[in-house]
């Protein structure tokens, strides 16, 4: 499951006239279920190895050094990290160990399956790590759907067997309408979607409205998280040494 969130907004620097249209706050895609968990590891991770370097013997302290510097980069770079940025020039990917640019006019698609990719005009695929695919979701989402279409239908078999205004299909149309969801007339208002296929597809309405503006050209970018890859490095080194000389 993911939630979109707006940055906080800004005070706008008074323009002057003729100057571009101001740039909106990102819209920020994460899952919410990452964000816990990851808080959750972080925790217990720092609860046994602070308790290893604190009241452990010989290389005990060490190794729990060691492992921490491992272990706290993968949990931050794999729950708390990925984040997917949106606005009106780019698409911007936040992975756990790159950070990938794409203005819309150089994304080609935005596909969902297994997974939620994005593919550049080079046929480069980026996987979103911030919208997980979640297979439950999607079965959630069909059985509510399921249910709207089943009292859609019921509905409006009630109101042609009524004889008549006609008012009684009106009124039964509005309570289906309020408990599944329904439109007018006892017609779905849209399809159930889980959230990280209603983010998708927020993205791909994104991409048809932006990718031949002239704001939205340029270059794919791709930047490697040192500061994550760094440290585990480390920590993986540190740790065989030990390891090895004992």
């Amino acid at each position: 499951m993911t939630t979109p969130e707006h940055q906080p907004n800004d005070p706008e620097p008074t323009r002057p006239p003729g100057s571009a249209a101001p740039r909106y706050q990102d819209r920020v895609y994460r899952s919410p279920a990452a964000l816990v968990g990851g808080v959750l590891l972080l925790a217990l991770i720092g609860w046994l190895g602070i308790d290893a370097v604190v009241t452990g013997e010989g290389r005990t302290p060490w190794l729990a050094l060691a492992t921490m510097l491992l272990l706290v980069p993968l949990v931050v770079a794999y729950t708390l990290r990925p984040a997917v940025y949106v606005n009106d020039e780019r698409l911007r990917v936040r992975n756990p160990f790159r950070v990938i640019e794409l203005p819309w006019g150089q994304v080609a698609s935005l596909r969902s399956g297994f997974s939620n990719e994005v593919f550049d005009e080079s046929g480069t695929k980026y996987q979103l790590w911030a919208l997980p695919v979640s297979l439950r979701a999607r079965n959630k989402a069909v059985r509510a759907e399921t249910r709207a279409a089943a009292q859609a239908a019921r509905a409006a078999r009630a109101g042609s067997g009524s004889e008549g205004s006609g008012s009684g299909a009106g009124s039964g149309a509005r309570a289906s309408a309020g408990r599944g969801g329904l439109g007018p007339g006892g017609v779905p208002s849209g399809p159930k979607r889980a959230e990280s296929d209603r983010a998708m597809d927020e993205m791909r309405e994104m991409h048809e409205l932006r990718q031949s503006e002239e704001a939205a050209q340029g270059e794919v970018t791709v930047r490697w998280a040192y500061e994550i890859a760094g440290p585990v490095v480390v920590g993986a080194v540190l740790l065989a040494v030990l390891l090895g000389v004992g």
